[in-house]
Formats: structure tokens, C-alpha cells, sequence
């Protein structure tokens, strides 16, 4: 979940809200990549979740961190709710997940780098208070009544709104993990052939990084619960954009779903005004029920766009929202999967070629399939696995020519960063299939088992 957006004035015109995403254009020597990731914290004697407070919490977590490895603090109503440093901030997901939204770099080096120098630093903290953290797309065992709240505004507006919309937000909100990558575009059809491709693959990346086959103790029957928990969530703010495919999608286009996506709040003076089901296009007139007379800011708008959660997303960058959340190797694997297809345009224009002729219906098909059955999914009388390996190559061949080297120079490129899933793709079997044979041999039933095994 985001923190509140900050800067730009009043929205006077309504091209202000195209404006806003035309700003995000850059051009590739300028491109960068943010990886995200969340992760599940827990009491090592009790492996029961974290609470927000006392000795051995996630406010003991953020005071570590914050006093050992100079990261500043952000505060919610006298609430520690984030730390920030060098572009980089961690914040907390309604559970107590922890998130680390990383600083835009330029190499998946970096990022790597980035990512394994924040769970150093997670684990010197939680080894101290006794506490663990562990990287799944859902919490295997733990209940909604297990669960703690974090004191943020948000998160308790949007608890109230879920059952309302939906079956299966709480259990997003409170329950579930992912790593995600965020991405630049040079120009507004560059943006266009990205957010395709990002749509229309999303499910590969679901499958290959599929891991959160237990819920509440027991097996689900999906490979990824955290994937069938969005698609009962909130229609008017999830899923696969169908109109992204149709002739006329640019930033307008864009505009116009997300004004008509239910408002969740308005943020001002530090407290979260509630305007849950209110509509942009009565705040940009001044009638928005929440604040009368009242019109909106680009900070207005900018959190608004937060509040939508299609599989990839839209902001002055693009998301790719698809993976379950997992253990180191795959946190870096994600962004270099997704660098190698968008960020070199013969690897891009070969991924539109592979699926450009895929249906609405069939990418809606596909993003069920993969979420319960990985890649023996099929499309287009192809198999998953079969699309995978193709991506894959795509992916590897980009990030060769991409030619960023690492260590020094003595690594030439980033394309290792894949070898994670080349071995899902090569064995056919997914992270949670690996998880289900070991709860049904090794384990014997004892789920508990995989905090021990599993935790950074």
C-alpha cells in the first residue's frame, strides 16, 4: 500500500489529470527500476503474526531500524508507520507486512544489492527482538482474527468498505504478500505497448512465481491463493483492463477508467477523510460529498491512482502487480524478468508478437488458470510452461543486449538473475507445488514447518 502522495497545486483543467502521466516520460538512458516487496513478520516462539506494538512488534522493528541504519522516521498521528532513505521507503501493510519500496536504480544489480542489504538489516533487528520474517504470497496458517491493525487511516476506511465490494478484501489486505517492479516509458505509445504486454504476460509471472498454496492451514486447491483472493476483491478496481487492448487506449483512456473507479478517501492535514464510493468527477466540480465546495489537488489525484489495483498499473511509471511475494533469489528474478522484456524493443515488440492475438476472454482465462494449476495452464492450445520458456528467452536474449555489467565488471549482464526461473520452467514444477510435496512428505502435515524452513 502507498503513503500519502505530497506536491502540485489545484486541478484546474481536466487535461491536468493526462498531464500528470505525460510527465512520467522519460527517455531510456533515464529509465529505472523500482522494485517492491512485502514480507510476513512473526513471534519466533509463537510464529503467531507481529503486533503493532510493545518489546517484540513492528514498532520495535521500524525503531531499530530506524536508530541502527539511519533510516527517518514518518509518522501517522504520532503513530511510527514508515521509514525513508536514499529514494527508498518502508512502510506497513494493513497486517503488519513489511514493505520495502526501493529507490529507482539503473541495474538489476543494484536492486539486488538494495534488496539484500534491507533484509540484512530486517534480520539483524529480528533476530534481536525474536522475531522472524518469511517471504509467501499468503499466510499459510494464520486466521483474519490472528491478524494485528496498523494505526493508519487508510487501512481502516478500506477494512470498512471491503465486505461491501467484494469477498476477499480483508483477506488482501491482511493476509497476502508480493514483489512487484515498477517501470518507465519513453512516450505515451511506448507506455501503451508495455501496459499490454505487462497485462497480457502478468499470468506468466503469476504462475513462475506461484507460492501461496496454503490458507488457514490447509491446502486451497489454487497454486496461488494470493492471485484467486484479487478476483474477488473490488471489480470496479481489479483485473485485466480489457479497453488497454482497444484501438484509442493512451493516458486518456486512463483518465477516464480511473475517474470512474470509487473513491476511497482524501487525504488532508495529516487525517484521512472518508469519501468511500464518492466519485472524482464530482470532486473535480467541487461536489464531492466528503469535502463540499471543495475541488482537487494533483496530490488528490496522484493518491487516488493508489488506489487501484488492476494486475499491472498505471502511474507516472508502470506496475507489474502478478507475483506472489518469496524468498531472495525470486525477489531479484522478478524486476530482471520484466527489464529484459520492456526495457529492449526487440524483446518488447517479440512479447506483443507472442500474445497480441490472445482474446479478452482468453487473457481473463489464462489469469484464473495459471492461479490455480501454474504453468500447466493453457492458452491458445499452448501450455503455460511452453509460453514461460518463451518468455523467458525473450527476457534473457533483452537483457544481454542491455549488457549491464555487475561486481565490478566481472559479471557482464544481469541475465543470471533469471537462472531462478529457468529451473521452474526446466522442472515444470512451481514453488508452491515444491511447498505441497514437502507439507505431504517431509512435513507430514505440519505446516508449521515451513517458518523454519522458508524465513530470510
Amino acid at each position: 500500500m502507498s503513503i500519502p502522495q505530497t506536491g502540485g497545486g489545484p486541478i484546474e483543467r481536466y487535461e491536468q489529470l493526462v498531464e500528470y502521466f505525460e510527465q512520467g516520460c522519460k527517455p531510456p538512458e533515464s529509465w529505472r527500476i523500482g522494485t517492491e516487496h512485502e514480507k510476513f513478520g512473526y513471534c519466533v516462539d509463537t510464529l503467531k503474526p507481529l503486533p503493532y506494538d510493545g518489546p517484540r512488534s513492528i514498532r520495535a522493528m521500524l525503531e531499530g531500524l530506524r536508530d541502527r541504519f539511519g533510516w527517518a522516521p514518518v509518522h501517522e498521528a504520532g503513530h511510527l508507520i514508515g521509514l525513508e532513505k536514499d529514494g527508498a521507503n518502508i512502510s506497513l501493510e494493513p497486517g503488519g507486512q513489511l514493505e520495502l519500496s526501493g529507490a529507482p536504480l539503473e541495474t538489476i544489480h543494484q536492486t539486488c544489492d538494495e534488496v539484500n542489504e534491507h533484509l540484512r538489516q530486517v534480520k539483524s533487528v529480528a533476530d534481536e527482538i525474536g522475531a522472524g520474517f518469511i517471504g509467501l504470497g499468503a499466510a499459510p496458517i494464520w486466521r483474519h482474527e490472528d491478524m494485528p491493525v496498523m494505526p493508519k487511516g487508510r487501512y481502516r476506511l478500506m477494512t470498512d468498505y471491503m465486505d461491501r465490494v467484494g469477498t476477499h478484501g480483508k483477506q488482501m489486505m491482511y493476509r497476502t504478500c508480493t514483489v512487484q517492479v515498477n517501470l518507465d516509458f519513453a512516450s505515451e505509445a511506448d507506455m501503451v505497448r508495455k501496459f499490454r504486454v505487462a497485462l497480457a504476460l502478468q499470468p506468466v509471472a503469476t504462475a513462475l512465481f506461484a507460492n501461496s498454496p496454503f490458507f488457514e492451514g490447509k491446502p486451497t486447491g489454487h497454486l496461488s491463493w494470493r492471485s484467486r483472493i484479487w478476483r474477488d476483491l473490488d471489480p470496479s478496481r481489479t483485473g485485466m483492463l480489457p479497453f488497454v487492448f482497444e484501438p484509442g487506449m493512451g493516458f486518456e483512456r486512463y483518465v477516464e477508467y480511473a475517474l470512474d473507479v470509487p473513491m476511497y478517501f482524501v487525504y488532508r492535514d495529516g487525517v484521512y477523510i472518508d469519501a468511500l464510493g464518492q466519485s472524482f468527477r464530482d470532486f473535480l466540480e467541487g461536489r464531492l460529498p466528503a469535502l463540499p465546495g471543495e475541488k482537487p489537488t494533483v496530490s488528490d489525484w496522484a493518491d487516488h491512482l493508489t488506489t487501484i489495483f488492476p494486475e499491472a498499473r498505471l502511474k507516472r511509471y508502470l506496475e507489474m502487480r502478478g507475483a506472489d511475494g518469496g524468498p531472495w533469489r525470486r525477489l531479484c528474478a522478478l524486476p530482471a524478468l520484466w527489464v529484459g522484456l520492456l526495457y529492449d524493443q526487440a524483446s518488447l515488440d517479440a512479447a506483443w508478437e507472442l500474445c497480441k492475438g490472445w482474446t479478452a476472454e482468453q487473457r481473463e482465462a489464462l489469469r484464473v488458470d495459471a492461479s490455480v494449476r501454474g504453468l500447466k495452464a493453457e492458452i491458445a492450445g499452448r501450455s503455460l510452461r511452453d509460453v514461460a520458456r518463451d518468455v523467458l528467452e525473450l527476457s534473457r536474449a533483452g537483457l544481454a543486449r542491455r549488457a549491464r555489467p555487475g561486481a565490478g565488471g566481472l559479471i557482464p549482464d544481469e541475465t543470471h538473475f533469471l537462472n531462478a526461473l529457468h529451473e521452474i520452467v526446466e522442472s515444470g514444477k512451481t514453488p508452491a507445488e515444491e511447498l505441497l510435496e514437502r507439507w505431504q512428505g517431509p512435513w507430514k502435515g505440519d505446516l508449521t514447518r515451513i517458518y523454519a524452513e522458508y524465513s530470510y
